[in-house]
């Protein structure tokens, strides 16, 4: 399947409810199918027999630390590309989660056109990668 034809599957975790909602329908215009956890416990829930080309992990939540949920969901699926979207000062944090597997991250605000790209690079990286 072409990169233009694929439905790409995304796992959106990020506690903000307003800015998830936009996100989600402005990704679903340009074949980004996303599932939305506001929480690291419903991503975990989310990940139990399903499938995701990428995961979009904000870092600061309130339930559990973003690096805490990134290392249970490179458990789950290693191959799983997984990129950190977080606030301004976070960036040391972000870099950190590089460290524990992290694909990449960008800091909020960002460019969603730039995010997009990333979304789908690392999809493609992770779907050649791990045969899905």
């Amino acid at each position: 399947m072409s990169e233009q034809s694929k439905q790409y599957k995304l796992l959106m975790i990020d506690d903000e409810i307003a800015y998830v909602e936009v996100l989600s329908k402005r990704m679903l215009m340009r074949d980004i199918e996303v599932t939305v956890a506001h929480s690291g416990s419903e991503a975990i829930k989310a990940m139990r027999g399903r499938y995701f080309d990428v995961a979009i992990l904000d870092l600061k939540m309130e339930d559990m630390d973003g690096i805490e949920i990134l290392k249970i969901l490179r458990k789950m699926d290693a191959q799983m590309p997984v990129i950190i979207l977080t606030g301004h000062g976070s960036e040391r944090a972000a870099r950190e989660g590089v460290k524990y597997g992290a694909y990449d991250y960008l800091i909020k605000p960002c460019d969603l056109d730039e995010l997009i790209l990333k979304i789908k690079t690392a999809g493609n990286k992770g779907g050649i990668s791990n045969g899905k």
